[in-house]
């Protein structure tokens, strides 16, 4: 009696190892192993969105590098296979999409946020220092100043 919990422990870490999936593909060449690891690290799995399909757990991962892995095996290039998954998934599939109209903002849009900022910031600039020039007292307002000052009040007469 004082085994089962022992028992059940190793059981349910053997079940555990049985539980993770581990895929092993035959290549027929080197080459086509390298062109295989290449096209899982360039496509973006749909549901992670930030991981590639080769790093990704998900269903859909699993099914994209299997389908990959049949189109090298069938003799499609590497072109032809990113060709697929852009038709089937579109160019957000890619980690480096093609520069085009529909990805202009992808590949444009960072530069102009950042002349944009640039140009807000030296704006901001500007105008502080034009603030702080009129703060700025003018000879006058400090003569006038100085006169407050040198006349005696009239509560220090007391």
């Amino acid at each position: 009696m004082k085994r089962l919990p022992l028992i059940l422990l190793l059981g349910s870490l053997s079940f555990s190892t049985l539980a993770t999936n581990i895929e092993v593909y035959d290549f027929d060449s080197p080459a086509q192993e390298r062109t295989y690891k290449e096209l899982t690290t360039e496509l973006r799995c749909l549901v992670c969105q930030n991981q590639d399909i080769a790093d990704s757990n998900a269903e859909l991962a699993q099914d994209m590098r299997h389908k990959v892995f049949r189109m090298l095996k069938n003799g499609k290039s590497k072109q032809e296979i990113i060709d697929f998954m852009v038709e089937r998934y579109g160019d957000f599939v890619r980690y480096k999409p093609p520069f085009k109209g529909k990805t202009l903002v992808l590949w444009v849009g960072p530069f102009v946020i950042f002349v944009l900022a640039v140009i807000f910031m030296l704006r901001a600039i500007r105008r502080a220092r034009q603030q702080e020039e009129r703060r700025e007292l003018s000879a006058e307002q400090i003569a006038q100043a100085a006169d407050l000052l040198e006349q005696p009040s009239d509560k220090s007469t007391d």
